[in-house]
Formats: structure tokens, sequence, C-alpha cells
């Protein structure tokens, strides 16, 4: 089937793909309405090395960088991700869902802190209250092993919450796969009947074939018909009927003496 009989297909049958399209149009709009618009917002964090390492850099900390930093990153992280970081979290007001990791294509111990939702306002409010317990939980991962505070690893912000962006890449998704879906079903429902419609008339047309009168044989060359002879239709192998009787017809005698020469 080539995209002419598709198409002649479709214009055959668009009382059938005409509502599938309709109700594919109507699915759009519902995920449209359905499917809010989610906004993100994000921060940058690093951790910096203590005090008392950086004595020898004159008290710069951006001297002083050491690889245990970027595990103690690590480790930050997958504490804040942690269900009693989630409940605490979410006890101080935090809504949305929130992401501590490591920063993609990091060259040190730098954070990406973000939070997701669906109120610009609300993310925004979060992933600045999401920040400041990074580091709150920090200092207290510390304070658990006894550090001293001179000896404590500290955060710096690189880059504060920024204003939450729209992430439509999930909505878009969504629009697509309910568009695909109801045009698919809408071509199958058309082809379906389309093949309903065509085996239904089949037998139809076989029927009539059937119902038709035969034409008659020609006569052969050797048939009695042929000839001109009359023998009857019935007499299919030519022999005579020994059964049949042969009518006589008896002259009276006058009828011969009449002829007779004088």
């Amino acid at each position: 089937m080539d995209l002419a009989e598709i198409w002649r297909v479709m214009r055959r049958r668009w009382y059938v793909l005409l509502p599938g399209l309709l109700l594919t149009a109507a699915l759009i709009t519902g995920v449209y309405l359905l499917v809010p618009v989610e906004y993100r917002s994000q921060s940058t964090v690093t951790l910096l090395n203590s005090k008392k390492a950086t004595v020898a850099f004159d008290g710069n900390p951006f001297l002083s960088t050491q690889a245990s930093l970027t595990g103690m990153a690590d480790g930050l992280a997958r504490n804040l991700n942690s269900d009693d970081s989630k409940a605490d979290l979410k006890a101080q007001g935090l809504t949305g869902l929130y992401e501590a990791k490591i920063a993609d294509n990091a060259q040190g111990p730098f954070m990406w802190l973000s939070v997701t939702g669906t109120d610009p306002a609300a993310v925004l409010q979060s992933d600045k209250l999401f920040t400041a317990y990074a580091e709150k939980r920090l200092l207290e991962f510390q304070a658990q092993q006894s550090v001293t505070p001179d000896a404590m690893i500290r955060m710096a912000t690189i880059v504060p919450p920024q204003k939450p962006e729209a992430q439509t890449k999930t909505r878009l998704q969504y629009l697509v796969m309910a568009a695909a879906l109801g045009f698919v079903l809408s071509l199958v429902a058309t082809f379906f009947v389309e093949a309903r419609r065509r085996k239904a008339d089949k037998p139809g047309r076989r029927k009539a074939v059937a119902s038709a009168p035969e034409p008659p044989e020609a006569p052969g060359p050797g048939s009695d018909s042929a000839s001109g002879s009359g023998s009857g239709s019935d007499d299919h192998t030519g022999a005579v009927d020994p059964t049949a009787t042969m009518a006589l017809k008896v002259l009276p005698s006058s009828a011969f003496r009449s002829k007779a020469p004088k």
C-alpha cells in the first residue's frame, strides 16, 4: 500500500478519521491543562579547607585544595539526599523536589543544590532554605566527629539560588506522546473499518457470479443436432429402443386395384 492508497482510504473513511482526530485534540488539550509547568532553581557551592589548613597560604582557602574535600562533598550530597534530611527539610517548609549532587565536570569540591516545583516563588524560597541547610548540615556532620572549629571544613556559595526557570521538556514529551497515540489509533480505526467493508463486499460478488446461468455447450461435430436428425434429446447412446413398436397402416384393397396397370 503506497501513500496514494493511504490517502484514498483516509478520504473514503473520513467519518471514522475525523472523530478520532477530534478526540486526539481533546486529549492534547487535557494533557496541556493537567500537566503543569515545572520550575527549577539551582545554586552552586564549594567546600573550603579549614582555617588551620590555610595558615601556610596566608589564610586563603582557595589556594589550599585537597582531594579529601571532593570526598567530603560526595558524602555531604548523600547525606542531604537521605530520608532523614528530607523529613527535616519538609518540616522546615521546603516544598517540591530537591537534589544535591557533585557538579558535572567539576575540577574541585563543587556541588549543585537544586529545587524543582510548580510555584516559582516557592521554588526560589525552597532553594535558599536548602542552601542554608546544606551548610548547617556540614557543620553538624563534623561536630558529630568532634572536629574542632578551626579544623572544620567550610562551605562557600559560588552561585546563589537563581531565578526559577521553566522546565518544558517533560510537558512537551507528554504532549507529543498524546498526539502520536491519538493519531495512530485514529488511523488504526480507519483502516480497520476499511478492511471490514472490503471483506463484507467480497462474498456478495462471489455469490452473484455463482448464481449466473451457465451458457449452453456448443454441439459437437458428430452430434445428432448437427446432422439434422430428429432424434430426441433423451437418446444418449444412439441405439434403437428394442421395446419400441412400429405402427402399421392397413390400406384397403381398392387402393391397390386403382393403382394396378390396365
